[in-house]
C-alpha cells in the first residue's frame, strides 16, 4: 500500500487525539467510578479531584471524539500542570523522581492539541467543513 505522508502524519494525529484522550478519560473514570479497581466513587472525593475527575471524564471523551479540542485541550493542559506542581513538584525537581510523568506528557500533548486543532476525522472537521459548504451554497 502506498500511503503518502501527509496522509500517514493525518493517521498518526488522530490515533495521537485518540488515544492520549482516552488515556485521560480513565483516569477521570477511575475518579468519578472508581474504574480499575481505585475504590473511589464521586461521593467520597475531595471537592477538587471531584472536578479532576470530571474535567478528565469530559474533556477525555471530548478529546476522543475530536469536539471542541481546541479550548478543551487548553483547560486539561492548564488542569495537568496545576496537578504537576500540586501533586508531584513538592517530591522532587525532575518528573522521574517525582512520578509527574504522565502529568507532564499529558500537559504538553494537550497544549499541542490546543495549538494545532483536532485534526482530520473529529467533529470539529466535521463541522468546518459542514458551515463551509453551507456558506457555498
Amino acid at each position: 500500500m502506498n500511503m503518502s505522508r501527509e496522509k500517514m502524519v493525518d493517521v498518526a494525529f488522530v490515533l495521537l487525539r485518540v488515544v492520549a484522550g482516552l488515556l485521560f478519560l480513565q483516569h477521570g473514570g477511575q475518579k468519578i467510578f472508581g474504574w480499575f479497581g481505585s475504590g473511589m466513587s464521586i461521593g467520597a472525593l475531595p471537592t477538587l479531584i471531584a472536578i479532576a475527575g470530571l474535567l478528565e471524564t469530559i474533556g477525555g471523551l471530548l478529546i476522543v471524539v475530536g469536539a471542541f479540542v481546541r479550548p478543551v485541550a487548553f483547560i486539561l493542559s492548564g488542569e495537568m500542570a496545576v496537578a504537576y506542581f500540586m501533586a508531584h513538584f513538592a517530591k522532587g525537581f525532575w518528573p522521574i523522581q517525582n512520578g509527574g510523568e504522565a502529568a507532564a506528557l499529558f500537559a504538553f500533548i494537550f497544549l499541542f492539541l490546543a495549538a494545532q486543532g483536532a485534526g482530520k476525522w473529529s467533529i470539529d472537521d466535521w463541522m468546518k467543513n459542514r458551515k463551509m459548504g453551507v456558506q457555498q451554497v
